[in-house]
C-alpha cells in the first residue's frame, strides 16, 4: 500500500510533516517580530485534525524555539521532543546526542549532535525517515575567523555528521545560511555527499528565497533531489509505493489576494520578510522585486 506525507513549510527552520493521524513540527517560529501572516500559521483548527502531535524542539535559540508552541498543551493532543538543554520548564521528553524513544504506534526518534546548540533529530514515521539538523552545520565564518578556526569548526561539523553515514534517510531539513557569504553552502553539500538524503530541503535562510533555489537548482546530483520551499506555507507531497519509490509533488502555497492581506507593494512572494542581510557578501544577485 502506498504511504504518503504531506510536507508543509513555515519559516526559517520550521516544518511539519503529516501522515494520516500523526503530524509532525520541527523549530516552529513565527518570526522575531511575530511577522509570519495569519493565514500561513500552523492553526489551531488544522492541529485538531490530527490524533498525534509531536513538535520537536532542536534548541534554545529563539528562531528555533518560540513559545507560542507551548499554548497548543491542552488544546490538542501534543508531546514535545526537545533537547534537553532547554529550560527545565519547558514539558516534554529531554533528548541528548544518542538517546533514543519510542512514541506510540507511529514514531521512532533518535538524537544526534549538532555542532551549536542542542541535537538534531533522526525521526523514524512509519517507516518514512525524516531528518531536521536543527543548528547543524559547518559554522565558518569567513571575514572574521581565522583558518585555524575555520580547519576546527570544520572538523568539528565532519565528527558529527560521521554516525549519520549509512543512516537511510528519505528527507533532511538542512541549513544554508546566507550570513556566511561565499561557502554558505558547504555544510549542506558536504552532507548530501556523505549521508546521501534522498530528498533534502534547505532551510535557515533567512528570508533569502533566492539563495534557497539557487542552491537546490546547484546541488541536487544522482542521489540526492534538492528541494525548495521558500514561501511560508508552501507544500509539497511525498508518495512511496511498495518498492520504496518516492514521487514528490509540489503543492499550491496560501495566496495573499484571496486571503484579503496583499501588501501595498502587490508583491506576495515575501509577505512579512525583512531585508535582514543587505549587506551580505553572497555572491548571488538579489531581485528584491521578486525575480530570481
Amino acid at each position: 500500500m502506498n504511504k504518503r506525507m504531506q510536507v508543509t513549510y513555515y519559516l526559517h527552520s520550521g516544518f511539519s510533516c503529516a501522515k494520516d493521524e500523526v503530524l509532525l513540527v520541527f523549530d516552529y517560529w513565527l518570526g522575531e517580530h511575530r511577522e509570519l501572516a495569519d493565514f500561513r500559521r500552523l492553526t489551531l483548527a488544522e492541529l485538531k485534525q490530527f490524533q498525534e502531535i509531536y513538535v520537536f524542539i532542536s534548541h534554545s535559540h529563539p528562531d528555533h524555539f518560540d513559545p507560542e508552541v507551548l499554548t497548543w498543551l491542552g488544546e490538542v493532543p501534543v508531546t514535545y521532543v526537545i533537547a534537553d538543554e532547554l529550560p527545565a520548564d519547558v514539558p516534554g521528553v529531554r533528548m541528548v546526542c544518542g538517546s533514543e524513544v519510542t512514541l506510540g504506534e507511529h514514531v521512532k526518534v533518535k538524537a544526534f549532535d549538532s555542532t551549536d546548540l542542542g541535537v538534531s533529530f533522526l525521526v523514524d514515521l512509519d517507516g518514512i525517515r525524516i531528518f531536521h539538523a536543527g543548528d547543524l552545520n559547518f559554522w565558518h565564518w569567513r571575514d572574521e575567523s581565522t583558518l585555524q578556526e575555520i580547519d576546527e569548526a570544520e572538523a568539528a561539523f565532519r565528527k558529527a555528521c560521521e554516525p549519520l553515514i549509512g543512516e537511510p534517510i528519505d528527507l533532511a531539513f538542512f541549513p544554508v545560511d546566507p550570513r556566511q557569504g561565499r561557502g554558505y553552502d558547504a555544510g549542506a553539500n558536504y552532507f548530501i555527499l556523505t549521508v546521501k538524503p534522498r530528498l533534502l530541503v534547505p532551510m535557515h535562510f533567512w528570508g533569502r528565497r533566492e539563495m534557497a533555489a539557487e542552491f537546490a537548482r546547484s546541488a541536487r546530483c544522482r542521489e540526492t533531489e534538492v528541494i525548495a520551499l521558500v514561501r511560508p506555507k508552501e507544500q509539497m507531497l511525498l508518495e512511496f509505493d511498495d518498492t520504496g519509490f518516492m514521487s514528490i509533488n509540489l503543492l499550491n502555497y496560501p495566496d495573499a489576494r484571496e486571503a484579503g492581506v496583499l501588501p501595498a507593494s502587490g508583491n506576495d512572494d515575501m509577505l512579512g520578510m525583512e531585508d535582514v542581510f543587505s549587506g551580505t557578501d553572497l555572491p548571488i544577485d538579489i531581485d528584491h522585486n521578486g525575480g530570481g
